[in-house]
C-alpha cells in the first residue's frame, strides 16, 4: 500500500503537548516547554488508515509525525537550526517507509518554504501551500456571497501579502474583485508582490505596512505566520469576511464577541473521503483535514511521489492543478467553521442581516 507522512508541531505549548503527554504538559511550565522543544526528538503520533479515494477506490495509509519546534522556535531559531530538527523529523518518515512527506504549518514557512529539506531528504516534498490556496479562497468568496457580497463589486484585502499563500492568493484574487489591498511588514517585498497582480481596472493594488487599510475591504484573507492574534475588532468594517488561514489564529477571539456584524470564517479545512482514522486528536473533528495534509494524501492517492509545491512563489497551473486532482480524489473545502466551532446558517444570516441594517441595503 502506497504511504504519506505528514509532519506537525506544537502551535499552543500547553494544549498541545498535553495531546501526546497529558502529565507532563500539567508540571512543565511553557517557558520551559519551549526550551526543551528544540531538544526533544521527533516522535510517531499515529498511524493513519481509512483513506480511500472516491473516484479510484485506491486507499493509502500513513503516519501524523511530530517535529518537537514550538511555533515560537520555529520563527526564532535561526534557519539553519530549524532546518535540522525539521530534516530529523523527515529521515524518521524515511525509515517509516513514507514515499513522500507533507510539512504542516510552521514547517513550511521557515526559511526557503521546503526548498532545502526536499534537497536533504530522499523521499519529494511537499508544503500543502498549492492546495491550501484553493481551499481557501473558494471559502473566502462563497463566504462572501452567503453575506450578499460579489466579488465584482467588493474590496479585498490580503494579510501577510509578501507570503507563499498571500502573494499567490492576490494574484488570484485581483482580477476577480473591484480593488485589492496588500497588507505586510515590508513594503518593498509588498511592492514587488504588487507588480505581479493584475487587477480588472489594469491598476496595481494598494499596499500598507499598517492594519488600519483593512477597515476599508469587504472580503479579508489573512494568511501571516505572525503566531500571535493581530486583527482586532476595531479593523473591520461592519459586513466584513475574514478567512482566517494562520495557525495559530490572526484574528483576536474578541472579533466574535463583540462583533456580530463580521463573519470570520477557518481557512484551509476540507472535508476527507472516505472512512479516515487519524487516531490522533489535533483539534479537529474526524472527518475534517488541513489543505496542505490534503494535498499530500493526494499527492499519495494519484502515486506521484514527486517534489510537488516548494518555496515561496507559488505557480497558478499547479493550483489549479492539485485542486482538480483533490476533488477527483473526494476532498471538497468544509462547511464554515469560526475558532473551530461549526456555523449554523441561522448565523450566517443573522450577521448578514446586521450588515444589511447597517447599510441600509445588501451589497
Amino acid at each position: 500500500m502506497e504511504s504519506f507522512a505528514f509532519i506537525i508541531h506544537p502551535l499552543e505549548p500547553k494544549a498541545d503537548v498535553a495531546r501526546k503527554y497529558p502529565r507532563l504538559a500539567r508540571i512543565v511550565p511553557t517557558g520551559l516547554i519551549h526550551f526543551l522543544s528544540e531538544f526533544w526528538p521527533p516522535l510517531v503520533l499515529s498511524r493513519v488508515s481509512g483513506v480511500r479515494s472516491a473516484a479510484t477506490g485506491k486507499e493509502v495509509e500513513g503516519w501524523l509525525l511530530a517535529c518537537p519546534l514550538t511555533a515560537r522556535q520555529m520563527v526564532r531559531l535561526p534557519p539553519a537550526r530549524a532546518y535540522r530538527k525539521i530534516i530529523q523529523t523527515g529521515r524518521l518518515a524515511e525509515r517509516l517507509g513514507a514515499r513522500i512527506l507533507g510539512l504542516g504549518a510552521f514547517t513550511s514557512v521557515v526559511g526557503d518554504g521546503g526548498v532545502t529539506v526536499a534537497r536533504t531528504l530522499t523521499i519529494p516534498v511537499t508544503t500543502g501551500d498549492s492546495y491550501t490556496v484553493a481551499v481557501v479562497l473558494e471559502t473566502l468568496l462563497e463566504a462572501g456571497r452567503r453575506l450578499g457580497i460579489s466579488p465584482a463589486g467588493a474590496t479585498a484585502a490580503v494579510i501577510g501579502a509578501s507570503g507563499a499563500i498571500g502573494s499567490a492568493s492576490a494574484r488570484l484574487l485581483g482580477s476577480q474583485v473591484a480593488r485589492l489591498i496588500l497588507v505586510g511588514r515590508d513594503e518593498n517585498r509588498l511592492r514587488q508582490v504588487a507588480a505581479g497582480v493584475t487587477q480588472a481596472d489594469g491598476s496595481p493594488p494598494m499596499v500598507s505596512t499598517t492594519l488600519e487599510a483593512v477597515r476599508e475591504a469587504d472580503l479579508v484573507l489573512s494568511a501571516t505566520s505572525a503566531g500571535r492574534p493581530l486583527l482586532f475588532p476595531e479593523h473591520l468594517k461592519a459586513g466584513a469576511v475574514v478567512c482566517d488561514v494562520a495557525r495559530p489564529h490572526d484574528v483576536s477571539p474578541r472579533v466574535a464577541r463583540e462583533r456580530d456584524d463580521v463573519l470570520v470564517v477557518d481557512g484551509g479545512l476540507v472535508e476527507m473521503p472516505g472512512g479516515v482514522n487519524f487516531r490522533f486528536d489535533y483539534t479537529l473533528p474526524r472527518h475534517l483535514t488541513f489543505a496542505c495534509m490534503a494535498e499530500t494524501i493526494t499527492l499519495a492517492l494519484e502515486g506521484r511521489f514527486e517534489d510537488y509545491t516548494l518555496g515561496k512563489d507559488l505557480r497558478t497551473s499547479q493550483i489549479a492543478e492539485i485542486a482538480g486532482l483533490a476533488a477527483r480524489h473526494g476532498f471538497r473545502p468544509a462547511p464554515f467553521y469560526s475558532f473551530g466551532r461549526l456555523l449554523s446558517d441561522e448565523e450566517i444570516e443573522a450577521v448578514r442581516r446586521k450588515a444589511a441594517a447597517t447599510y441600509g441595503s445588501v451589497r
